[in-house]
């Protein structure tokens, strides 16, 4: 039997404790120990485990005469069994292939197919906080990339897209030069990355976001959103997610509402309004959950019964701001808080800043209410402007600080919105368009023009005989006396002895100006 990527001796033999696909079913040991024991059989190990049997990530495992097969091919050998034909004795094999069995009896684990439905007798359970198709092996390799690489990481998402999870994870743990040939790794870069590696549990975090609630999704998972594609080598290495709604849904009718931390009371009640009325109208609002403006938009659409979506730059089980645990609660229990960082991670300066590109890529166009010329939510609407989405600022006054971003923003290629309609008319479908503006309509205004010169004419006090107004208003005495009869049925002028004045009106009118119609 042939091995491929693995060491003689370095797994062991199926024992009465396992479940039949090499994978222990006591839970004694706790979470940590289960991992490290299901990785055993997966040829899933970490530098640094102190067994000696130089294990790497993504390495098979031989024992007692079995062999375990992972290739990229067909298995046409009838004595190979699937992954779910349970232990396999000297003579048989364990094909796990990407590929297709020609005798039909396997399985394409790589695919992400389960050969059980879970639960089912002599299936595999998924992983706990799985979500989606993606396999078991690709959805580790990226849990544990979120803790070895950093957000936006340009470098290692190349490197993901050329060798995928497994195997970027393989060559930064093993030591066999692989590492040094990836193009752009440094040493330095290397060192860094061995550092983290050396203390990452996928599995238990992934028990850890199940735990709160949530799970993890991939790139491929039926639940991403492709949007996030935009960002290229960029791209998010998967979201942590909390919350029970489908992100891929929501993301495709969502607006991002972002401005400044110590907005004014201004700024929160348009942020507030913005987030009421776009929920209204069945948008999802997307924000950072920060203090301000963030987190007014999200109460608009939390007090309007819509959804609402959080961006955070930390693990998606840490309430921060902590002053915002209760709304981060609320959002989990009745929208989604996502994060590319693993549960427990820590929010930094620089994660806030690339935390805004996912909020900029997730959404069709991103809001900006109060902003200074050096806030972040203006690198989330630049963000949207390379990514060819909608960039809008609610204007303030000329003379606050916090409105000068958003006045340099307008200045360029963003948009003027002022209330939601506004908002939904730009970005939304054809036909949805905001009501039209214009100021109150008065009485005078439908009069024709040799009505309104012949009411001109007339004195603001006083009367007027008909030739006097006539001649005013440039007209001849008959027309000018027929338009004087037409305003006095519209209740615009009276008799007054032999002439003409102005109907005397109440002191309140309506918006009526002053000294007349």
């Amino acid at each position: 039997m042939t091995v491929q990527g693995g060491a003689e001796g370095s797994g062991r033999a199926p024992g009465d404790d396992d479940d039949g696909v090499g994978r222990p079913t006591g839970g004694a040991s706790g979470v940590a120990a289960e991992a490290r024991e299901a990785n055993v059989e997966r040829g899933v190990t970490w530098p640094g485990t102190g067994d000696g049997e130089g294990r790497v990530w993504g390495s098979g495992a031989v024992g007692d005469g079995e062999g375990l097969t992972r290739a990229s091919g067909t298995v046409g050998h009838e004595e190979r069994r699937a992954q779910d034909s349970g232990p396999v004795g000297d003579t048989e094999g364990v094909a796990r292939t990407s590929g297709t069995v020609s005798d039909g009896e396997g399985q394409a684990q790589d695919s992400g197919m389960l050969p059980f439905a879970p639960g089912s007798e002599g299936g595999q359970e998924r992983l706990p906080g799985a979500s989606g198709t993606v396999g078991d092996r690709e959805r580790l390799a990226r849990a544990a990339l979120t803790r070895v690489m950093e957000p936006g990481d340009e470098r290692g998402g190349r490197w993901l897209r050329e060798c995928g999870g497994v195997e970027l994870m393989r060559r930064i743990t093993a030591r066999d030069g692989s590492a040094e040939q990836l193009r752009g790794m440094t040493p330095k870069r290397l060192a860094g990355y061995r550092l983290r590696a050396e203390t990452v549990e996928p599995e238990r975090d992934l028990a850890a976001v199940a735990a709160a609630g949530g799970r993890f999704v991939c790139p491929g998972d039926r639940e991403w959103p492709s949007q996030l594609d935009d960002l290229g080598d960029t791209r998010p290495t998967g979201l942590w997610v909390r919350g029970k709604a489908d992100l891929r849904l929501w993301a495709l009718r969502s607006v991002a509402v972002v401005g400044a931390r110590a907005c004014t009371p201004y700024g929160a009640h348009m942020a507030t309004a913005l987030g009421a009325g776009l929920a209204e109208r069945g948008w999802v609002v997307v924000s950072g959950a920060a203090f301000g403006v963030d987190g007014a938009a999200h109460r608009g659409a939390l007090a309007a019964g819509g959804a609402t979506m959080a961006v955070l730059a930390c693990g998606v089980d840490v309430a921060y701001p902590r002053g915002h645990a209760e709304l981060i609660g609320r959002m989990a229990e009745q929208g989604l808080v996502i994060g590319e960082l693993p549960p427990s991670a820590h929010p930094t300066r620089s994660r806030f800043i690339l935390r805004n590109r996912v909020i900029a890529a997730l959404t069709r166009g991103t809001v900006v209410v109060e902003a200074e010329y050096r806030s972040g939510s203006l690198v989330t609407a630049r963000c949207a402007q390379r990514l060819g989405r909608f960039t809008m600022g609610v204007p303030g006054p000329a003379t606050s600080g916090l409105s000068a971003g958003v006045h340099e923003l307008l200045r360029g290629e963003g948009v003027l919105v002022t209330d939601a309609a506004e908002v939904a008319e730009l970005v939304g479908d054809m036909g949805e368009l905001a009501p039209p503006r214009h100021g109150p309509v008065l009485p005078r205004d439908l009069l024709d023009a040799v009505c309104t010169r012949v009411l001109d004419a007339l004195p603001a006090r006083g009367a007027a005989d008909g030739r006097e107004v006539a001649r005013a208003a440039g007209t001849s005495a008959d027309e000018a006396l027929g338009k004087l009869y037409e305003l006095h049925s519209l209740g615009f002028v009276e008799r007054h002895g032999e002439g003409w004045r102005l109907t005397r009106r109440p002191t309140c009118n309506d918006g009526a100006r002053r000294g007349g119609p």
